[in-house]
């Protein structure tokens, strides 16, 4: 017999979780606010429009940061791309602050030369190339390419002559292109003191680099943190060789340049070799553009000097391509080629020429990524054929 005075006992298991569901108590995991906003769409509302303002705050905060984090973005890949040196240094016995501090002391003595002995030099061509533009179309004229050229396209051509001659002639234009005179020339200041804060944050990133690497290893769970200690290690490593690999290689085919400008007499040699070095930078397209941008310049000089600089530096695509790339990208990682093209495409739309050269190490990282860590996951949930 049941005492009258007894409380009941509270229902627990299966019974209670059903008598829950039947008299519409919120189940566990569920909040009062959620089932409120359900119920009154003016709650519902005034959440939804707070969470798309704070995403606008967020979205405006990012953009006006952005400079910033390109500055680190890059920072730390040009500390990624000098980590190896200074590696080399250090298996050679020296410390690694010295090995940073020699490392950093050869970089300041090349850009010293460079802006002591090249850019007065390279100004100087491009104000003359600019002043023998008119000749050099006159010249250009009074050949033999010319003559077949005007026969196939007729006033076409001409046309198009006339007005890439105004364009070259018209400093104007080439200060529009920039904004104006007082753009550009807040552009080269502004590119100046980036270079500086970028070459400082390197420094700081290259000083801290296997700090940095050990604080990260220690955000991991400890079963795991082996495997991305190796992964982390992998993905620096290619980072390091493909971007001292890009260097290596626009060095060369800029050194190329300026000595076929030299032997074959052509103008603007120095000049054509600095703008080598820039393009020669983006990977896979850049070569192949140069090698136009570089013909046609020679062609307005001298064709037949253009013809056998075309030649040659076909010949020196090919080496590049089968004996200088491998051995010199031999710790890299393998990436396809229309990736390469679609990182490249990428990285220029978004941040220029230095976005096209970090685009496709990001491309190898996150295709490490993919190879090692998700593609085996997948692979250890397949099940075995009845």
């Amino acid at each position: 017999m049941t005492d009258p005075l007894q409380v009941p006992r509270p229902a627990r298991g299966r019974r209670a979780r059903a008598a829950s569901a039947d008299s519409g108590a919120p189940q566990s995991g569920e909040t009062g606010v959620s089932r409120r906003a359900v119920h009154h769409p003016f709650a519902l509302g005034f959440f939804i429009t707070l969470g798309g303002l704070v995403a606008l705050l967020l979205g405006f905060a990012f953009s006006n940061l952005s400079t910033v984090i390109i500055y680190i973005v890059f920072a730390m890949f040009a500390a990624l791309g000098l980590d190896p040196v200074v590696r080399l240094l250090e298996r050679r016995g020296l410390s690694r602050t010295w090995s940073i501090v020699i490392v950093y002391a050869a970089f300041a003595i090349v850009l010293a030369a460079v802006l002591m002995l090249i850019i007065p030099t390279v100004v100087r061509q491009i104000v003359q190339f600019a002043n023998d533009v008119p000749g050099l179309i006159t010249t250009f004229q009074q050949g033999d390419t010319y003559a077949w050229l005007e026969n196939q396209f007729g006033d076409v051509f001409n046309d198009l002559l006339s007005q890439v001659q105004t364009f070259l002639v018209d400093p104007g234009h080439i200060a529009a292109i920039g904004g104006g005179v007082f753009q550009v020339g807040v552009t080269i200041v502004s590119g100046i003191s980036g270079g500086i804060i970028i070459l400082v944050l390197s420094l700081y990133f290259l000083a801290s680099l296997p700090t940095i690497k050990r604080s990260f290893y220690r955000l991991v769970p400890a079963h795991g943190r082996s495997r991305v200690a190796d992964l982390t290690e992998q993905i620096t490593d290619s980072i390091g060789g493909y971007l001292m690999g890009m260097v290596i290689l626009a060095l060369c085919n800029a050194t190329f340049v300026f000595l076929m400008f030299v032997v074959l007499g052509l103008p603007f040699p120095l000049l054509l070799a600095v703008v080598t070095f820039c393009i020669t930078l983006i990977p896979l397209v850049g070569t192949v553009l140069m090698w136009v941008i570089a013909s046609v310049i020679a062609l307005f000089a001298d064709p037949f000097g253009a013809l056998i600089f075309a030649i040659a530096y076909l010949v020196y695509m090919q080496v590049e391509a089968y004996v200088l790339t491998p051995r010199i990208m031999n710790r890299t990682i393998s990436i396809p080629g229309a990736l390469v093209v679609i990182g490249a495409l990428v990285g220029g739309t978004l941040l220029g020429l230095l976005g096209a050269l970090v685009a496709i190490p990001v491309t190898a990282s996150v295709l490490l990524v993919l190879k090692q860590v998700v593609i085996p996951r997948q692979d250890a949930k397949a099940t075995p054929d009845a």
